[in-house]
C-alpha cells in the first residue's frame, strides 16, 4: 500500500515586516539579517490569530466535503497551544464542521511535532484501509522585541491529508530517529516566549543530521546520489544551509552543486514568512514542490525539534502532482500580502488578549478568528 500526502496547504497572515526596516530600526547592518540569518520578510499575526486559527485556515485551503467525511484522525503539532489542557486538534472540529468520529489530539516537541504527527498518521491509514488522516503544523514564534532571536521569529501553519494512493509525496516508510535530553532551547510555561541557546543549539542541529545521515545510510545502503533534494528544518535559511555544507567534500562537486541549489529553491517561502517550527520543515517542502520538483524525484527531509528529537525520513514526488498542487494559487498566499511598520508592528506585539476580552469583528481581516476570551476560556468564530 503507498501512503503519503496527498493533499498539502498552508496559511500565513497577511501581515509582514520587512527585515532591512527592522535591521535599521535595531542598529543593525542589514546584511547581518538578510545574509547572516538568511531572511527578507517576517510574518506578523494580528492578536486575535492564534496556532488554532491558523491551523483552521491551512486546513480550510485544502480540505473538501468528501474529504471530511473520510477522516479519522486529526493531529496537530504545536508548540504554540492556547491550552494547557484542551488540544488545538479539538477546537478546529467546530471550525472545520468536522464529523465526531475522528480522533483529535495534539503533539508537542518543539519544532517536531509535525513529523511525529506524519508518521502517526502514515500507521493510521495502513492500519485503517479507506479512511485519511490530517495533520497540521501550526505556530507563532516569539522571542521578543529587540532581543537576538527576533530576526528570527514569525508564524503560519502548514496542513496535510494523508491517504493512500498519494498524489503529492509517496513516503518510504524508511527512518532513522533519535532523541537527546538537550538545553538548547525551551519555553517555561509562564513565558510567552522562548529562551534558547542559539549557537549551541546551531551545534546540535548540526550533529543531528551527521549523525543521522549517517545512520540512514548505512540502514537503507543509500548515499547521496539517490536523491536530487535534501529539505531541511529552517527556522531561518542559514540554519539548514549550516547542515547542508557538511557534505561538501564528501560528495561530488556536481551532487554538491545540485542539492545546493535546490535547497535555495526550498527556502524561498521562509525567506518571506520567518519561523514556523512545526511547520518549517514543510513550508519548505511547498516552496519547492511549487518552484522547482520534478516528478519522480527522491527527497530526503531532515527534522530536528529542539530538546532534542531529530528524524531523517524519505519520499518519491508522485508523477502527477502538478495537477494537485495550485502553483499560483500557493505563490499568491505569499505574494498576496501588506508591509507593516516597525513602529505599528512594535505596537501590536504589546496587546495582549485577557478574560473579558470581546473583538469587534469589523475589525478582523482573516477567515478565523479568536472572538471572545469568556470565564478564560477562548472562544472561536469564522466569517463566511
Amino acid at each position: 500500500m503507498d501512503i503519503g500526502i496527498d493533499k498539502i496547504g498552508f496559511y500565513v497572515p497577511k501581515d509582514y515586516i520587512d527585515i532591512v526596516e527592522l535591521a535599521k530600526a535595531r542598529g543593525v547592518d542589514p546584511d547581518k539579517f538578510t545574509i547572516g540569518i538568511g531572511q527578507d520578510k517576517q510574518a506578523v499575526p494580528q492578536p486575535y490569530q492564534d496556532a488554532v486559527t491558523m491551523a483552521a485556515s491551512a486546513a480550510d485551503s485544502i480540505l473538501t466535503a468528501e474529504d471530511k467525511q473520510n477522516i479519522g484522525l486529526l493531529i496537530v503539532g504545536t508548540e504554540s497551544s492556547v491550552d494547557e489542557s484542551k488540544s488545538t486538534a479539538a477546537f478546529l472540529m467546530d471550525l472545520l464542521d468536522l464529523p465526531e468520529d475522528i480522533r483529535a489530539y495534539e503533539i508537542k516537541q518543539a519544532c517536531y511535532g509535525a513529523t511525529a504527527g506524519l508518521q502517526a498518521a502514515y500507521d493510521f491509514v495502513s492500519l485503517n484501509p479507506g479512511k485519511q488522516a490530517v495533520v497540521i503544523a501550526s505556530d507563532i514564534a516569539r522571542y521578543g522585541i529587540k532581543t537576538p532571536g527576533e530576526v528570527t521569529q514569525g508564524a503560519g501553519s502548514v496542513a496535510m491529508l494523508i491517504s493512500e494512493d498519494p498524489r503529492v509525496i509517496k513516503l518510504d516508510h524508511k527512518s532513522v530517529y533519535m532523541t537527546r535530553n538537550v538545553g538548547d532551547f525551551w519555553r517555561p510555561t509562564f513565558s510567552k516566549t522562548a529562551f534558547a541557546r542559539g549557537k549551541f543549539s546551531n551545534q546540535v542541529y548540526v550533529d543531528f543530521f551527521s549523525t543521522l545521515w549517517d545512520k540512514y545510510q548505512t540502514k537503507y545502503s543509500v548515499t547521496a546520489d539517490d536523491f536530487t533534494t535534501m529539505l531541511f528544518h529552517i527556522p531561518y535559511t542559514k540554519m539548514g544551509t549550516k547542515a547542508l555544507r557538511t557534505l561538501e567534500g564528501k560528495v561530488s562537486d556536481a551532487k554538491f552543486a545540485e542539492l545546493t541549489a535546490n535547497y535555495q529553491e526550498s527556502i524561498k517561502f521562509s525567506r518571506e514568512v520567518g519561523n514556523l517550527y512545526t511547520g518549517s520543515l514543510y513550508l519548505g517542502l511547498l516552496s519547492y514542490l511549487v518552484n522547482a520538483a520534478k516528478a519522480n524525484e527522491k527527497v530526503l527531509f531532515f527534522s530536528y525539534g529542539s530538546g532534542a528529537v531529530g528524524e531523517i525520513f524519505s519520499g518519491e514526488v508522485q508523477s502527477d502532482f502538478e495537477k494537485v498542487i495550485d502553483k499560483k494559487a500557493l505563490q499568491a498566499v505569499i505574494d498576496d500580502r501588506q508591509k507593516m511598520s516597525i513602529s505599528d508592528y512594535e505596537k501590536m506585539y504589546e496587546i495582549e488578549y485577557k478574560d473579558g476580552t470581546i473583538v469587534d469583528p469589523s475589525a478582523v481581516d482573516a477567515k478565523f478568528y479568536l472572538s471572545e476570551i469568556k470565564e478564560n476560556e477562548r472562544l472561536y468564530k469564522k466569517n463566511n
